[in-house]
């Protein structure tokens, strides 16, 4: 019979990343994601949160941009599975931890608090819930009778004559 070790956490960044380097190059990126489960108390009606805290590893390429990307509060998907491993503690006793091995990640959320390249110029922006080119801002309509003749475009790429038929 097959067996499966799968895991899917949506949860929030803890603190910023920690990446370090392999002798061999690679980057490993650790997290640490909360995810908090609301449930009624069956004696008392009232609602509460348990949060449970996971640690969480990327390796090679998705560890650079786990890196780059995310920050304190970020939200995230992660996939992976999970590896238990066993170490020694400062006062010499054997302790275990299970980790969750990441194989993909989705950045979720707002923009707002993650790395990268800002929006507006400023400081800040970036990330979100993909690697999508950002959008022109949108430009009010204008009556056909305002609108200037339209001057000859430079061919700097092949999406450049993809709006002339809007009206705009």
């Amino acid at each position: 019979m097959a067996s499966v070790n799968k895991v899917i956490i949506v949860g929030n960044l803890g603190a910023d990343p920690e990446t370090r380097y392999l002798p061999s190059g690679d980057a490993v990126t650790s997290i640490r994601v909360a995810t908090t489960d609301r449930y009624k108390d069956k004696q008392t009606g009232e609602m509460k949160e348990a949060t449970e805290w996971h640690s969480i590893s990327f390796f090679a390429k998705l560890a650079e941009i786990a890196g780059q990307y995310l920050r304190k509060g970020s939200q995230v998907y992660v996939e992976g599975s999970l590896r238990t491993r066993k170490y020694t503690d400062k006062n010499g006793v054997e302790k275990y931890a299970t980790d969750i091995r990441a194989d993909s990640m989705q950045m979720l959320g707002s923009r707002q608090g993650m790395g990268g390249p800002p929006e507006d110029g400023g400081s800040g922006g970036g990330g979100g819930g993909g690697y999508a080119p950002r959008q022109a801002p949108a430009r009010p309509a204008a009556a056909p009778a305002q609108r200037p003749a339209a001057a000859p475009k430079p061919a700097a790429s092949n999406f450049d004559d993809m709006d002339d038929d809007i009206p705009f």
